[in-house]
C-alpha cells in the first residue's frame, strides 16, 4: 500500500510540475555562481539606493520640520543624562526636564549676552587696527617690490565702490533674504524647543510607541539597537562638547597672549565650529588667523596658525581617542565624506548633523548585524538607561498582555502537529 501511495504521489508531482521548470533550473545552473550573487546584490543595492533617494526627497520638502527635529534630538542627547540624575534623586521626570531646560537656556543666554558685549566693546579697537593695517598694506604696495602708483590704488578702490553701487539691488535682495532667514530661524528655534520638551519628558514612551510598528519577532533586537544607537549619540555629543570647550579655551588663550582683538567672539566661533569635525576646526581657525593677520601683522598670524595647528593635533591624537574611545568608531575618511554629502544636500545644517547621524547608523547597524555592544557596556546599560534612556514599567508587549492564552494556544497547536506527524509515521 505504501509503495502504491508513493507511486501515486510521485506521478501526481510529475504531472503537476509547471512546464519549463526543468529548463529554468538548467538555465539557472548554467549561470556561474559569482554572476548570480552579483546580480542579487546589485538589485538589492538598487532598491536601497532608490529608498534612500525617496527618503531624501521627502526630507528635502520638509526642512522646517526635519532640521528642528534633528537639533532637538542632539540637544536631548546632551541634556538627558542630567535629567536622569535629577530623576534618580527623587524629582519627577517632568520637573527634572524643566529644571535642566531652563538652566540650559539660562547658560546659553548668558554666554550670548557676554559674547555680544565683548564684540561691541572690541569693535572700535578692531576698526582702528584694521585701518592701520590697511595703511601698512598701502605703503607696502607703493614702496614695496610692486612699486604701484597711488592713482592705481585709488582706481582699484573706486572700482570696488562702483561695483557695489551697480549691484545695490542684489545687496538689497540679500538683506531681505537675511530678514526672511531670521524669521525662519526663530520659527525653527521655537519648534526645536517644543520638540525638546517632549523628548526630555517622554522620549522613552515615544520610542516604545515607535517600536510597536516593528514585527514582534525582531522587536526586541530593534529596540536594543535603537537604545544602543542613542547611547552612542550621547557619547558623541558629550565628547564633542568637551573637545569644543578645550579647543576654544586653548586657542582663546593663545589669541589673548598675542593681543588679537575679539578674543571671546573668536573663541565662541571656534567652539561652535568644533561641532563640525575636521572641517569646522579648519574654517574657524582660518578666521582667527585672518583676524590676527589684519590686526597684528604677518608674524602674529604665523604664531596663531601654529597655535591652531597644535591644538588640532592635540584634539585629533589625544582628546578624541580618549573621550570617544570605542563608543563612536568612525574612520576620518567616512567623517569627511559624510560632512561633504551633508553640506551638499542640506548646507550648514547638513554638515552639522552628518557625523552624528553616521554615528547613530553605525551603532544601530552593528547591533542588528553583529549583535554586539558598540559601547562595551553590555546589554544591561542599553536596556536600563545608563546611556540616557530608561524603559518604562509598561514597556512589555501590550499584545501579549491583551491575550494571555496565546502562548497556551500556540503550545497546543504545536503538540497537535507533532502528534499528527507521529501518527503518520506509525502508519
Amino acid at each position: 500500500m505504501d509503495d502504491e501511495t508513493a507511486r501515486t504521489t510521485g506521478s501526481t508531482t510529475t504531472d503537476t510540475a509547471p512546464p519549463g521548470s526543468s529548463l529554468d533550473a538548467d538555465v539557472a545552473r548554467s549561470v556561474p555562481k559569482g554572476f548570480r550573487v552579483s546580480a542579487a546584490l546589485a538589485w538589492r543595492f538598487l532598491v536601497i539606493v532608490a529608498a534612500l533617494y525617496v527618503v531624501g526627497e521627502v526630507i528635502g520638502y520638509l526642512p522646517v520640520v526635519v532640521i528642528p527635529l534633528s537639533v532637538a534630538l542632539l540637544l536631548a542627547a546632551l541634556l538627558i543624562p542630567a535629567v536622569h540624575r535629577l530623576a534618580r534623586v527623587g524629582l519627577p521626570q517632568t520637573v527634572a526636564a524643566v529644571i535642566v531646560l531652563i538652566g540650559g537656556l539660562g547658560v546659553v543666554g548668558g554666554l550670548l549676552t557676554f559674547v555680544i558685549i565683548q564684540f561691541t566693546d572690541g569693535l572700535p579697537a578692531l576698526q582702528q587696527q584694521v585701518s592701520q593695517s590697511l595703511e601698512q598694506i598701502e605703503d607696502w604696495l607703493i614702496n614695496g617690490p610692486l612699486h604701484l602708483q597711488q592713482t592705481q590704488i585709488q582706481d582699484a578702490i573706486n572700482n570696488g565702490i562702483q561695483f557695489i553701487q551697480e549691484n545695490q539691488a542684489a545687496v538689497t535682495s540679500s538683506a531681505l533674504t537675511t530678514a526672511g532667514t531670521i524669521g525662519t530661524f526663530l520659527t525653527g528655534f521655537l519648534l526645536t524647543l517644543f520638540i525638546l520638551i517632549f523628548f526630555l519628558t517622554s522620549g522613552n514612551k515615544i520610542w516604545t510607541y515607535l517600536t510597536r510598528g516593528v514585527p514582534r519577532n525582531v522587536r526586541a533586537r530593534v529596540d536594543l539597537a535603537g537604545r544602543r544607537a542613542f547611547t552612542s549619540l550621547i557619547n558623541y555629543v558629550r565628547a564633542t562638547a568637551a573637545v569644543a570647550v578645550v579647543d576654544a579655551v586653548l586657542i582663546g588663550i593663545g589669541l589673548w597672549i598675542m593681543g588679537v582683538p575679539l578674543v571671546v567672539p573668536l573663541s565662541t566661533l571656534i567652539f561652535l565650529g568644533a561641532f563640525v569635525p575636521i572641517i569646522g576646526a579648519v574654517v574657524t581657525g582660518a578666521v582667527a588667523v585672518l583676524v590676527a593677520l589684519v590686526t597684528n601683522g604677518f608674524l602674529a598670524s604665523v604664531i596663531v596658525l601654529a597655535i591652531v595647528v597644535g591644538v588640532m593635533q592635540l584634539e585629533g591624537n589625544v582628546l578624541q581617542p580618549l573621550l570617544l574611545g570605542r563608543s563612536v568608531r568612525l574612520h576620518p575618511l567616512a567623517v569627511v565624506l559624510a560632512i561633504t554629502v551633508g553640506l551638499t544636500v542640506a548646507g550648514i545644517p547638513g554638515a552639522l548633523l552628518a557625523v552624528p547621524l553616521l554615528a547613530v547608523v553605525n551603532a544601530g547597524v552593528q547591533s542588528l548585524v553583529h549583535d554586539e555592544d558598540p559601547d562595551g557596556d553590555g546589554d544591561r546599560a542599553a536596556r536600563t538607561g545608563d546611556g540616557g534612556t530608561e524603559p518604562d514599567a509598561g514597556g512589555t508587549d501590550q499584545e501579549d498582555q491583551e491575550d494571555p492564552n496565546a502562548a497556551s494556544r500556540a503550545t497546543d497547536s504545536g503538540t497537535t502537529v507533532t502528534t499528527g506527524e507521529s501518527d503518520r509515521s506509525e502508519e
